[in-house]
C-alpha cells in the first residue's frame, strides 16, 4: 500500500489497492471524487559506454604507461665489439637512467644529517658498473657503453699490461684474460677530476674510452646498464663487479 502525504491544509486522502487488476503495480487513488491511475517505473537499463570511448581510455592508458616506463628505463643496442667479451654486438639492453638519480648541494641536503654534497636516491656510480653515456667527443650524437674503472679522485694507470687504481693492480676476470695498453697515449697516470669518472671498454685492443678522450662528466651519464632482454640465451641482470683491492 502507498501512502501521499500532503501539508497541514490539505485533505486527507486514500489509496485503495484495486481489487480487479492483476498487475500488483497499479493503484487508484481517490481525491474529492476525481480519480487518477499511477503505474510505478520501470527501471530503465544502464548505456554502455561506445566503443570508441572504450578505445580512446585504452590509447590513453597506454601512452601514460608508456610514459612512466620511458622515464625509467632506456632500451639499448650494442652495436660493435668494444665490450667483448661480456656484451656481444646486437645484444639488445634495458638501461636504468634514474639509477644514479641524485640532489645537487642546495639549502635541501645542507641541513639533512649525514649529508656531504650530492644526496643520491640510490647509489652513486661506483668502479665496475656498466654504463651508457654521451662520450666527450665534438661532432658524436652516438652512446657508447664502457666501464667505470675510476671514480673522482682515483688515480688511474695503465702499466704492464694491467691497470692500476690508487696503486692497486685491478683483478679484471671480465676481460678474458687480455692485456690492457695505452691505445697510442702516454701511460702517465690519470687523477679522475670531481664529477668525472675513467671508463674503459672490456675489450682493452678494441675499445675508444678514457684513454683517448679522457674522463667522462657525470652529467655525460644516459644510465646504468641493468638487464639484457636479447639474444633470449642470454637474458638477465647485468652483473655488477666489485674490486676487493678497492675501498
Amino acid at each position: 500500500m502507498t501512502d501521499h502525504t500532503t501539508n497541514a491544509d490539505d485533505f486527507s486522502s486514500r489509496v485503495a489497492q484495486d481489487p480487479t487488476t492483476a498487475d500488483p503495480v497499479a493503484a487508484t487513488v481517490e481525491d474529492d471524487g476525481e480519480t487518477a491511475t499511477t503505474t510505478a517505473a520501470e527501471p530503465q537499463p544502464q548505456k554502455r559506454p561506445s566503443m570508441v570511448r572504450e578505445v580512446i581510455e585504452t590509447l590513453i592508458l597506454a601512452l601514460v604507461i608508456f610514459v612512466l616506463v620511458r622515464a625509467v628505463v632506456l632500451n639499448f643496442k650494442v652495436d660493435g665489439h668494444s665490450m667483448d667479451p661480456s656484451f656481444d654486438n646486437g645484444e639488445m639492453l634495458l638501461v636504468n637512467r634514474n639509477a644514479y638519480f641524485h640532489f645537487g648541494q642546495s639549502a635541501l641536503t645542507d641541513w639533512l644529517p649525514g649529508v656531504n654534497g650530492d644526496f643520491y636516491i640510490f647509489n652513486p656510480p661506483q668502479r665496475g658498473d656498466v654504463i651508457v653515456f654521451n662520450p666527450p667527443i665534438e661532432h658524436n650524437d652516438k652512446p657508447y657503453i664502457k666501464r667505470i674503472i675510476g671514480l673522482p679522485g682515483d688515480v688511474v694507470e695503465t702499466r704492464g699490461g694491467a691497470v692500476y687504481v690508487n696503486g692497486n693492480k685491478l683483478d679484471e676476470p671480465y676481460i678474458d684474460g687480455k692485456v690492457t695498453n695505452c691505445q697510442g697515449q702516454d701511460c702517465r697516470p690519470v687523477t679522475v677530476p670531481e664529477g668525472q669518472v675513467f671508463v674503459m671498454g672490456d675489450n682493452r685492443t678494441n675499445s675508444s674510452d678514457s684513454r683517448v678522450f679522457g674522463p667522462v662528466p657525470e652529467g655525460n651519464i644516459i644510465g646504468k646498464a641493468w638487464v639484457t632482454y636479447w639474444p633470449k640465451d642470454d637474458i638477465g641482470v647485468v652483473p655488477h663487479y666489485d674490486y676487493p683491492s678497492e675501498p
